[in-house]
């Protein structure tokens, strides 16, 4: 007769070596978040560069639109590439807006 922790050991064993032969034969999915951790995500901005750093300053009643999505043609300000990108990729990326308020007199 075989003891009830053995069965269960036996059983353990039996999920264990069906839930590994399963999946060996799923397609590998991979999030879009777990894409971005291995690709780079600025394929054409000052590569040579450590890091791609922009000061800017803004007076009293401008407002200016930067990339976020790294495709941009006028690279910091938005050009609009993310409408392109979003619909290729599914992404949601959009612009950064500030704006300062005028001086009030």
């Amino acid at each position: 007769p075989t003891s009830p922790k053995t069965s269960i050991m036996k059983t353990f064993f039996a999920l264990a070596s069906l839930c590994a032969s399963a999946s060996a034969f799923a397609p590998a999915a991979h999030s879009a978040v777990e894409t971005r951790l291995f690709d780079k995500i600025n394929t054409k901005i000052d590569l040579d560069s450590p890091k791609v750093a922009t000061m800017d300053k803004l007076s009293n009643g401008d407002k200016k639109v930067y990339c976020r999505c790294w495709q941009s043609g006028t690279f910091p300000l938005c050009d609009g590439s993310h409408m392109a990108h979003n619909k290729e990729t599914g992404d949601n990326v959009g612009p950064l807006i500030v704006s300062v308020a005028k001086a009030e007199e």
